[in-house]
């Protein structure tokens, strides 16, 4: 095909094309990605699609109860999270660049190998930064995030059985839970 012969296309329609696909990639984010990956369906559509059950991985369970609300956007919450023998998972809280995290978590006899990490919004795909990684079977701290993304641990069960650990958190952020 000679160069005379390619299409011609203005700027505008180039802008409309993108607008168009900018927005079904929106819509396609909040109907379907959020309610499979986050198990967060503010539409109702996950839910009627039975994509929610997606986000909770087979074989790890988990429990939070929320606590009485602190000072205006701070929370608190309990969760218990099951971690497979011979698995892997993560939970994570969405934080604001200087959100606080309050957390403590214990995982009874169970030594687990954990990296308290962040990712932040926009960031490029697979980057994190680490905060501290180590096994142990229980950890208590605080936590002011230098970016606003999602932040959280990894944690590694080793053991030929299950590893339940109940993790208590307060401070301004919303539950991601199990990513």
């Amino acid at each position: 095909m000679s160069e005379a012969e390619l299409p011609v296309h203005s700027t505008k329609t180039l802008v409309k094309a993108m607008s168009v696909a900018s927005l079904i990639a929106g819509v396609v984010f909040v109907a379907v990605v959020l309610p499979a990956e986050y198990d967060i369906d503010p539409t109702g559509v996950g839910e009627m699609l039975g994509l929610n059950v997606l986000a909770q991985t087979s074989g790890e369970s988990i429990s939070t109860v929320r606590g009485a609300a602190l000072s205006a956007g701070e929370r608190s919450d309990t969760t218990t999270i099951t971690v497979p023998a011979k698995s892997g998972l993560e939970y994570k809280f969405q934080l604001t660049q200087y959100g606080k995290l309050q957390y403590e978590w214990d995982a009874g006899d169970s030594e687990l190998y954990f990296d308290l990490h962040g990712e932040p919004d926009g960031g490029e795909p697979g980057y994190f930064e680490s905060y501290g990684e180590a096994t142990a079977s229980e950890m208590k701290g605080a936590l002011t995030v230098p970016f606003t993304g999602s932040h959280g641990w990894y944690w590694r069960n080793r053991s030929e059985e299950q590893a339940v650990i109940t993790l208590t958190t307060s401070g301004s952020y919303e539950v991601i839970g199990l990513k």
